[in-house]
């Protein structure tokens, strides 16, 4: 660990404050729009901001206030927080953390560079990015890459504990945020290319103890999950109901990894997230559903029991991991208020739900090229309720076959990845940063050992066929009717995180390295600005000294950026993607910087 001296740390917390209580509830932090306290921008996962300053009608306006390099050369993934007067920075392996005085021009008022072995770095799948560090009780909490937990001191960067969560000789790894709740750290793991049985975890905020562990697989002990008690759409799952759908021991290599973005509802007390993938991709070599790999989750976030779960994509194919966001909003169906949760999910549905019971409300593509599966079953009465139907054409294994299937949309990096949507509660729209793209897909047999890729499958990727030529798209959907409101078309993949805000504007992020910023009602574009490099960051904004602010992190990587970020040519490496996005490399080069706005005073 490598900080400031005390005596220089001293000095620099004599130039600033924090008007923030350490024991003051996080909710309240979060419900200050002055800040932007957690990566979602609140439990419930909208990525919005009530504040105004910035609006539609002057956000052409915009400028750079400010500037930070972050030193760091790959993908930069994840946002600042700001908790008061400071900014809270992190970067990809090595996984820096910069504490920045805002009333100081970004002054670093303390660093946090931990060590570890470079030898995870290869272990890491699509890039070593890193989705963000946490606040909660005075402290921040850093997942880093070698899936050690780490809590700071918020004042010093001091290391107060750290625990491992995973063992990356196995092939565990960490690429996500951590969700801090009734005094606990909520974190994931990744790992389902190298066959690790995957879980959530919760450990306790002051000692760093372990409180629970829930599987994605595996018997109900391991996934607490209750035979009874736990239902999957409106039905009881019954004993052990992933072990049935997995041959023989196969569940101890299933992945079904938890890398991405958790929600919170404090009424019901139920947090919420998506499972990835299972291992391997070769669906030949695993028979069965392979529950509970590719679900949606709900769980009691004290004892991490389960209350629902419902599985999207089946014995997958095609690698469409589940662990996209899941956006908790409160609307209307069928003029009926409901307690909704919404998943855009790589496999390209949009799904609805009632988050209180899992009860399946909407399913619809939010990707017109999507074909794979041309319909899920929405009634309730078939056995099939809730299952996707699969077009055979587009199936990758046929009569316990492997096969060579061509012109799959989406790709296995999905209709969306896990670049998260936001919600305007104006609008009561949901804005989606998507790709349009498809692939080919060549499975082939491959065997387990401890810590080596467990993949068995090429790819290859382009842009989807007969469409606007482009890679991307940056759409508004109506979740209540699963309908696309607008779409606007992008040369590549949106891979950054939008930002709804008050001023009806909504902020998203281009490969190209494009901050944009278009109308909540109508998509118009309303202004655009060059960073130093692709942006696969999530846009957030805060308020400091009575002024508004928007910032986002540049570096091009990630899964569609690995070919510029990791140096690779091979159009087949980067499990397809460095041919798919070759030529991203005409418009932008790596870099590592924060770039903020505002407007001119």
């Amino acid at each position: 660990m490598k900080y400031f001296g005390m005596a220089a740390a001293a000095a620099c917390l004599l130039s600033y404050s924090v008007p923030v209580s350490a024991a003051e509830d996080l909710s309240a932090i979060m419900a200050n729009p002055n800040n932007f306290a957690i990566q979602t921008g609140d439990y419930a996962n909208t990525r919005y901001s009530k504040l105004d300053q910035i609006n539609a009608g002057n956000v052409k306006k915009l400028q750079v206030a400010w500037t930070f390099s972050t030193g760091v050369l790959r993908g930069h993934e994840g946002s600042p927080l700001v908790i008061g007067d400071v900014m809270y920075v992190h970067t990809p392996f090595p996984n820096i953390v910069y504490a920045l005085d805002l009333n100081n021009d970004g002054r670093i008022i303390w660093k946090y560079e931990p060590k570890q072995d470079p030898n995870v770095i290869p272990v890491m799948c699509c890039d070593t990015v890193n989705r963000g560090v946490a606040y909660d009780n005075g402290k921040i909490f850093l997942h880093q890459a070698d899936t050690n937990v780490v809590a700071l001191d918020a004042k010093t960067g001091k290391e107060l504990w750290k625990v491992a969560n995973g063992d990356p000789k196995k092939g565990a790894t960490n690429t996500a945020t951590v969700l801090p709740v009734k005094g606990k750290i909520i974190v994931g793991i990744s790992g389902g290319e190298f066959g690790v049985q995957c879980s959530v975890t919760a450990y306790d905020q002051e000692t760093g103890k372990r409180v629970w562990r829930g599987y994605s697989e595996g018997p109900d002990d391991q996934t607490l999950i209750s035979p009874t008690e736990t239902m999957s759409l409106g039905k009881p799952v019954g004993e052990n109901s992933s072990v049935k759908t997995w041959e023989g021991d196969q569940w101890k290599t299933g992945g079904g990894c938890t890398w991405g973005w958790y929600s919170y509802d404090p009424k019901l007390d139920l947090m919420y997230y998506g499972s990835g993938n299972p291992s391997t991709w070769n669906p030949k070599q695993r028979p069965g559903d392979n529950k509970w790999s590719m679900s949606l989750w709900a769980r009691n976030p004290d004892t991490g029991a389960v209350k629902w779960v419902y599985q999207m994509t089946p014995h997958d194919e095609w690698d469409y991991d589940g662990i996209n966001e899941v956006p908790l909003v409160d609307q209307k169906i069928d003029g009926k208020e409901r307690k909704l949760l919404v998943h855009f999910d790589r496999n390209g549905y949009g799904y609805t739900l009632d988050r209180e019971s899992g009860e399946l409300l909407v399913a619809q593509h939010y990707d017109p090229a999507v074909n794979w599966s041309d319909k899920v079953e929405m009634d309730k009465s078939s056995p099939n309720y809730g299952r996707p139907y699969v077009n055979a054409k587009m199936s990758t294994e046929h009569n316990g076959e492997d096969v060579n299937s061509k012109g799959i949309c989406p790709a296995a990096l999905g209709s969306k990845d896990e670049q998260p949507s936001a919600f305007s509660p104006k609008t009561g729209l949901f804005y989606v940063p998507t790709n349009h793209v498809c692939m080919d897909y060549e499975p082939f047999k491959v065997s387990y050992t401890p810590g080596q890729p467990y993949v068995g499958a090429t790819l290859s990727m382009y842009p989807a066929p007969n469409s606007h030529g482009g890679m991307g798209n940056f759409i508004a959907w109506d979740a209540t009717k699963g309908k696309i409101v607008w779409s606007d078309p992008e040369q590549f993949s949106v891979w950054s995180g939008a930002l709804a805000t008050a001023g009806d504007v909504v902020f998203y992020g281009t490969l190209e390295g494009y901050l944009k910023a278009v109308d909540s009602k109508t998509g118009k574009e309303l202004y655009k600005f060059k960073t130093p490099s692709g942006i696969i960051g999530n846009v957030m904004t805060y308020e400091h000294k009575g002024k508004q602010f928007v910032a986002v992190m540049s570096g091009v990587g990630g899964w569609a950026g690995i070919g510029l970020a990791a140096g690779l040519t091979d159009p087949n490496a980067g499990l397809g993607a460095v041919g798919g996005y070759a030529a991203l490399n005409n418009y932008t080069a790596l870099g590592g910087s924060l770039t903020v706005f505002s407007l001119p005073n």
